[in-house]
């Protein structure tokens, strides 16, 4: 054991008296910036200056953060206790950190500049955000620029907050992150404003969709997107290309900067494909294309985005034409077609399904002639005839006046009905208009031309049967099928009443002849002084 001589003890008398007097100089709950001297698992030793050291407990440290200290770092301690008869100085990290926390909540109430933190709770009023491990409240109020509805999915939110009020004392602050938002929206409404010029491509989030359009958030401002500039092609919902949250490139067609009015094109990325159609399309090229609109004139095909194309009626197949385009096609089908014309200024593009298919009347003028006898089905029966399929895509027409020499036909059915097969004249041929006349009638001579004056004499009583009754007389029935009437002004003024009253389709009766005009086709008949 080494003695200590006297000298050695007066300096060390010396070394306690300014050790006593420097903890005179420091004070519990002080916040003081300290040097690490060692770092281990009892705890960490820091020279707080004054010739003093303490400890901090090494629990107040994570284990990282314990295993990178190294002595002469630098770290703020807050001193909590101060033993002067022991000489000991007893240090917190964490509550240095804690009060270094509210201290910049306080620079920031005062700055007005915001401060980060995170959401982590749902509490009465509002909720609790954690800013550097001390926790601050977020009135509900205060939480977004419109209210919460669902205020746990906003719980591990990081954001930025405006600091309202700070109570250093107490530790506690209440922040807002709605005025943060709102600064945040104005700088960037602002940023927008320099960027809004009349062709500027900007980039925008979809807001929300309607019928009409997309609302696009530009950055603080709100464009509208009309769905009629969302694409050169057909569109009949916004939602057939946009969803809420999507993120799109859009062209500034106007901007009213007094009303806070954008309107904003995004087909206007892409050239009009329309200006390019003369270069692209020939008439006779083949193309194919999606049916995209069906109506009772034709079918509307997408050849490309924003050209369609229009297959009308009549060229959708060779022969009768459809009542509708929906007859053939469906809407989404994928056809292929030939093109008639193109007209760039119109934007109109004709096309044809029947012609990729070779005419079939291009051989008709061959194959039939006039006064040919042809024979088959009855396809559709319309007020002025009878279309007969003669062979596919080949139909003829039966006019009602080419159906009977003797009857007055007012509708087909009346000669014939849909499926029937009838044999028939070809009376004329239009191959140019697709068109083939038919009659049935002419399947047997005319009555009119072989001796009708003979069998039919003027002043002759003859039995008939009704056929019909009318205003101006009575349709009747004749020998052979032919027909006359009744002249109204030829039924006695007792009888005519009760004649015309009692008379009904089918019923007999005896008439005289009191005209046959050859040329007009027409039989005349009276009832005056016959007896029934």
């Amino acid at each position: 054991m080494i003695d200590s001589t006297d000298e050695e003890i007066e300096d060390g008398g010396e070394f306690d008296g300014l050790f006593e007097e420097s903890l005179r100089a420091l004070s519990s709950g002080t916040l003081v910036d300290g040097v690490v001297v060692a770092a281990g698992a009892s705890g960490v030793v820091v020279d707080i200056g004054y010739k003093s050291e303490g400890v901090i407990p090494p629990d107040e440290f994570a284990d990282s953060e314990l295993a990178a200290l190294k002595p002469g770092d630098v770290i703020s301690v807050f001193i909590t206790r101060i033993n002067q008869g022991e000489g000991v100085v007893y240090l917190s990290k964490r509550r240095a950190d804690a009060l270094r926390v509210w201290d910049r909540l306080e620079a920031a109430a005062e700055s007005g500049l915001p401060v980060e933190g995170v959401i982590d709770g749902i509490i009465k009023g509002g909720m609790s955000v954690r800013m550097e491990g001390e926790t601050v409240f977020l009135p509900s109020s205060h939480i977004g620029l419109r209210p919460v509805r669902n205020p746990e999915e906003m719980i591990g939110t990081v954001s930025f907050f405006k600091v309202l009020k700070v109570n250093k004392r107490r530790r506690n602050a209440i922040v807002s992150r709605k005025l943060y938002l709102e600064d945040e929206l104005k700088e960037k409404r602002r940023q927008t404003l320099e960027r809004l010029t009349k062709g500027a491509v900007i980039d925008g989030t979809v807001k929300s969709l309607t019928d009409y359009g997309v609302f696009v958030d530009l950055g603080g401002i709100d464009g509208l997107l009309h769905v009629s500039d969302i694409s050169w092609g057909r569109i009949s919902n916004p939602a057939e290309r946009f969803s809420p949250g999507n993120s799109l490139q859009v062209v500034v067609l106007d901007f009213d900067a007094e009303a806070g009015k954008v309107t904003l094109g995004h087909k206007q990325l892409k050239p009009d494909p329309w200006s390019l159609a003369n270069e692209r399309y020939s008439i006779g090229d083949i193309v194919s294309g999606k049916v995209m609109g069906l109506t009772e004139y034709g079918a509307f095909v997408e050849i490309e985005e924003g050209v369609e194309g229009l297959v009308h009626v009549s060229e959708l197949r060779w022969g009768s034409r459809p009542k509708s385009a929906a007859e053939l096609l469906s809407r989404g089908q994928v056809i292929n077609a030939v093109i008639l014309k193109v007209d760039t200024q119109e934007r109109r593009i004709s096309l044809s399904i029947k012609r990729l298919s070779p005419n079939p009347w291009e051989a008709v003028a061959q194959r039939f002639r006039p006064g040919q006898l042809v024979s088959g089905e009855v396809r559709n029966l319309t007020d002025f005839g009878a279309f007969v399929r003669i062979e596919d895509g080949i139909d003829g027409l039966v006019h009602v006046s080419d159906m009977s020499w003797t009857k007055h036909v007012r509708h087909p059915s009346e000669i014939v009905r849909k499926g029937d097969v009838v044999d028939a004249v070809v009376l004329a041929i239009d191959a140019a208009r697709e068109r083939m006349s038919l009659g049935i009638k002419q399947l047997g001579p005319d009555p009119w031309l072989e001796g009708i004056t003979q069998r039919f004499r003027v002043g002759d009583i003859v039995a008939g049967s009704v056929i019909k009754v009318v205003e101006f007389g009575i349709f009747v029935e004749l020998d052979g099928g032919m027909e006359g009437l009744v002249y109204a002004s030829e039924i006695s003024g007792d009888d005519a009443m009760e004649i015309r009253g009692k008379a009904r389709p089918g019923d007999g009766i005896k008439v005289k002849i009191i005209k046959v005009d050859t040329h007009e086709r027409k039989i005349g008949l009276s009832l005056h002084g016959v007896p029934q």
